[in-house]
């Protein structure tokens, strides 16, 4: 197209690419951590359940499968997701985002193994018609891995609270929504896991949603703290360079 426009469109779509790329960077580190720390660790401390002899399984080769197949479709869409646009030119920082991820990626981790208590607390018990057994409590790691890593999703696209704008495209949305519904159906009726009852997959939803607010909370503090740093060195080198600027005008008026 004539005139210069089309420059300043490229740079606000490149610089809305860029954020995509941090946002899907972030997530896929903790969201990597998540799973694999969570699933050696629960294999490693806890071979058996208490009170049971089997071998315990925190997740089904089945389910390791749909968990990839599930998340890749809301990935898919961060494409499209809505970004703000820098002011400024970006550039990558490897440390932000390793510094984020981890944090976020250990807290997942955390809230994964709270629900594995939960579920270990009640093992045996009568809970809504259904005796909760191991392969139950596989079931909730799954559905649980699930809705906490998309809502994880929400958190790592934007650097502010993750209900502010810019809210997430409709087609990111829609693709969180229309899994989460499948995954819901699927631990629901049972199809290749074992089946909750409706109550336990709502507590599961509310015991992710809850941990959604902490880890955004973690997250403003995290950014805060780097961008902190951030401004420290750059207030330090100025300093710097005022001070060289003095002692050099100094020097010259010596001469």
């Amino acid at each position: 197209a004539p005139g210069l426009s089309v420059i300043i469109k490229a740079i606000e779509t490149a610089r809305q690419i860029f954020e995509r790329m941090m946002s899907y960077t972030i997530y896929r580190i903790a969201m990597t951590i998540d799973v694999m720390v969570f699933v050696v660790l629960a294999m490693l401390i806890f071979p058996t359940l208490p009170g049971t002899t089997e071998a315990f399984r925190p997740l089904t080769a089945v389910m390791i499968i749909i968990l990839a197949l599930l998340d890749d479709i809301p990935i898919m869409t961060i494409a499209y997701d809505h970004t703000i646009i820098a002011p400024k030119p970006v550039r990558w920082q490897m440390g932000r985002v390793l510094a984020v991820s981890c944090v976020l990626g250990a807290m997942s981790v955390v809230e994964t193994f709270g629900l594995l208590f939960i579920g270990m607390h009640n093992l045996n018990q009568v809970l809504w018609g259904v005796t909760i057994d191991a392969s139950h409590i596989s079931t909730m790691m799954f559905l649980q891995l699930v809705v906490g890593g998309h809502l994880m999703l929400f958190v790592t696209r934007t650097r502010k609270m993750f209900f502010m704008m810019p809210w997430p495209s409709g087609i990111l949305f829609m693709a969180i929504l229309g899994t989460q519904l499948f995954a819901a159906l699927m631990c629901g009726f049972g199809w290749l896991v074992a089946p909750l009852p409706w109550a336990l997959i709502g507590l599961v939803w509310v015991y992710n949603l809850i941990w959604m607010f902490f880890q955004d909370f973690t997250k403003l503090i995290v950014y805060r703290i780097i961008e902190g740093r951030a401004t420290h060195r750059v207030d330090f080198m100025k300093r710097i360079w005022t001070s060289l600027q003095h002692h050099s005008l100094h020097a010259h008026s010596e001469k």
